[in-house]
């Protein structure tokens, strides 16, 4: 009885998480529109950070309340789930053309920092020190003031109005209101799923590790998955790869970093598994993406065939 009620509070808190983080993002692009901010550095800012907002509330909440493992497989796990499953499901029904130039600079960055986790992880043991943690959030701080400044220089080349938002548009005190109180939620979203999760996995006797790559990395990757169908179905398929992307530079430098700030996160030796995966898929990604320029549907077939034989094996341990 006890795990089933663990599960319905699991269940509650990505409802919470997502929802809440959704209205984040509406409130937040609403403000941004009030003060004349430029849409293109909303998307790759406010966006990119509203939908991962679940991420970096359990991996911060996970290290303050111990669990370092939960922290960092959230993270992986995440990102494996994005880049994996959701590009592979989105390109089984609809096939994705590619700029590679578009998406270059933030495809590289997300690179670098797989492989510094990865690299480093060899090295740190089973603990990932609080100065690793620094390094990522300054490199993040110094990605986003370079993808801020870009978008700001070239912003005179985005045609897009705002005006297109204005039949939503809410009173700025509202939209503030409402940013305020969605941030409540949550972080009592996350509390909720972390301490959920933790009981699920002490109870039924599994490693934090095996929850936070599937059930809680699936959850909170839920807005991304979302997002990305709907620029799928839209024709654009260029907006949700750059999406993804994007998420994943967030989740490693992001959310880790400040995770590890909080705590110096403890890890399974088996992490190193986990990270080999994602740098495999990452590295895989380039070459399927720049072949015709378009990632067609038997390589979609093969990023989920990939993640099934991926999870079945973690779940298989």
């Amino acid at each position: 009885m006890t795990t089933v009620l663990n599960f319905g509070l699991l269940i509650v808190g990505f409802v919470v998480l997502i929802q809440s983080a959704k209205w984040f993002v509406d409130a937040s692009v609403n403000i941004a529109i009030k003060l004349n901010i430029p849409r293109i550095v909303v998307g790759l800012t406010i966006m990119a950070m509203g939908t991962s907002a679940p991420e970096a509330v359990i991996s911060a909440s996970a290290a303050i309340s111990g669990s370092g493992d939960l922290a960092v497989a959230n993270a992986i796990g995440a990102n494996i789930f994005n880049l994996l499953f959701i590009v592979g499901i989105c390109t089984l029904i609809f096939p994705i053309n590619v700029n590679m130039k578009v998406i270059l600079r933030d495809y590289w960055v997300s690179v670098a920092a797989t492989i510094f986790l990865l690299v480093g992880v060899i090295f740190w043991g089973d603990v990932i020190p609080r100065y690793a943690s620094i390094i990522l959030l300054t490199a993040f701080a110094v990605y986003l003031y370079i993808v801020v400044r870009t978008a700001m220089k070239n912003r005179c080349a985005q045609t897009e109005a705002h005006e297109q938002f204005q039949p939503n548009q809410k009173p700025l005190w509202r939209s503030i209101v409402m940013a305020v109180i969605s941030i409540a939620l949550i972080l009592g979203g996350g509390q909720l799923t972390v301490y959920s999760a933790t009981e699920i996995a002490t109870t039924i006797g599994i490693s934090e590790r095996i929850i936070g790559l599937t059930v809680v990395a699936m959850g909170t990757s839920l807005p991304e998955l979302v997002t990305t169908i709907i620029a799928c179905k839209r024709g654009e398929g260029e907006f949700a790869l750059g999406f993804i992307i994007g998420s994943s530079v967030f989740n490693i430098m992001f959310v880790l970093g400040i995770a590890g700030i909080i705590s110096p996160l403890g890890i399974e030796p088996s992490v190193l598994f986990d990270l080999a995966i994602l740098t495999i898929g990452t590295l895989a990604f380039y070459p399927m993406a720049k072949s015709g320029s378009r990632i067609v549907r038997k390589e979609g077939l093969l990023m989920t065939l990939m993640y099934a034989a991926y999870m079945t094996w973690i779940l298989m341990q």
